[in-house]
């Protein structure tokens, strides 16, 4: 009967570890015909591999600035663009220009994502607390008058240029700088010295959002 007992025993272990094996392998097979384990963003973006690690999947064009949790974490979009890119492709008078404001207005739009840059006011309105980058390049032409370009944060001049040698038919005041702006700040350039009476056409503008704060 012991000699029965041990080889019903042994037998039973071996049964065991078979159907062990089996079940890893049918889990392995599944694996592999699944792939690793992910999950899909909300806007068709590349799956986020998950390794034993907590995911947040947030928006990628959040229409508000992200609130804290309970936790004093925040969630930000990692994938909000915003630049713009202007030019002036034509000549006119100052008379086209507000006499009141002098904002130096540019007449075609090479990028504008997010569409943050409105084309009639020539104004850049912030969509989300920041560090930004822009930079210009005014173009005076046949003009002997020296001419200062600043660009303006909410009608603050925060970075300046000045153009004024008599001995060139076209000549550039150009720029560049970082700001930090606020959601609904506006930034824009204005002609705060000289006149613009020659035209400014190849004048360009341009900026985009480094990143969030």
């Amino acid at each position: 009967m012991a000699t029965l007992g041990l080889m019903w025993s042994r037998k039973a272990g071996a049964s065991g570890q078979t159907a062990g094996l089996l079940t890893t392998l049918l889990l392995g097979l599944l694996m592999l015909s699944w792939g690793p384990l992910g999950v899909w963003a909300q806007n068709d973006t590349e799956p986020i591999v998950l390794e034993g690690k907590c995911l947040v999947v947030c928006d990628s064009t959040p229409s508000s600035e992200p609130a804290g949790n309970a936790l004093g974490m925040s969630v930000r979009s990692g994938t909000g663009r915003v630049a713009f890119s202007v030019t002036r492709q034509t000549n006119h008078e100052p008379t086209d220009m507000s006499n009141r404001t002098m904002i130096i207005y540019f007449d075609q739009i090479l990028v504008n994502v997010g569409n943050h840059f409105d084309q009639e006011s020539s104004v850049f309105l912030a969509p989300r607390r920041g560090v930004y980058s822009f930079n210009f390049h005014v173009v005076k032409a046949y003009n002997r008058q020296t001419i200062q370009v600043s660009l303006m944060l909410n009608g603050w001049p925060m970075v300046s240029a000045f153009a004024g040698d008599q001995d060139v038919t076209r000549e550039a005041a150009t720029n560049a700088g970082l700001v930090i702006m606020e959601r609904g700040d506006k930034a824009y350039l204005k002609l705060e010295r000289g006149n613009l009476m020659g035209g400014w056409k190849y004048s360009t503008f341009s900026g985009f959002l480094v990143f969030p704060l």
